[in-house]
């Protein structure tokens, strides 16, 4: 199972109304949560969240919440580094190297879990639209999408999504008419 973990800027502490992905649970009335809805909900305990080799702590469970927060300001206090870039976040050490990566859609950067409860370790990509893809086929100055994919799936470029890109059957193409 995939979880997805909004970054935010805007709250004190990682949150996560799921219970199912804390370990070393412990419960406890830590307070209340209020939301920008005015909506309150109560603290009940925090745990750990476990990521591969990355161990996240202090995950607050908030019961009732319906999106999990990841606190940019407790990263901060665990001495990492978090860096936004046009469509990519990154979790990193002191060393700089990457504990977590994640990207942006619309507005919001997310770092997609694999849930440590799931038995089978799953891969997901997502299909690039043709515009996106020709957009870094000209960025790139105009490699093979084969090429474009091992980037993107290497993460060699900073800034290009993790996406699969395709190359489209029909390209617009504005050719100048001359008419005699």
């Amino acid at each position: 199972e995939i979880v997805l973990f909004i970054v935010n800027s805007g709250c004190s502490k990682h949150m996560t109304g799921n219970l199912k992905l804390l370990i070393n649970f412990v419960e406890k009335f830590l307070g209340m949560v209020k939301f920008g809805n005015d909506q309150i909900a109560p603290i009940l305990g925090y745990g750990d969240l476990i990521q591969r080799a990355v161990t996240i702590k202090w995950v607050y469970y908030v019961e009732g919440l319906n999106h999990n927060l990841f606190s940019v300001g407790q990263f901060y206090d665990a001495d990492l580094e978090v860096a936004f870039r046009k469509s990519t976040c990154f979790i990193r050490d002191l060393k700089g190297n990457d504990l977590l990566t994640g990207s942006r859609g619309t507005d919001l950067y997310s770092i997609s879990l694999q849930s440590t409860n799931s038995p089978n370790p799953i891969c997901l990509m997502a299909k690039a639209t043709s515009s996106q893809a020709w957009l870094w086929n000209h960025r790139l100055s105009h490699l093979n999408f084969d090429t474009i994919n091992l980037l993107s799936k290497n993460d060699i470029v900073i800034g290009l999504p993790k996406l699969k890109f395709v190359r489209s059957h029909f390209k617009t193409l504005f050719l100048p008419i001359q008419f005699a």
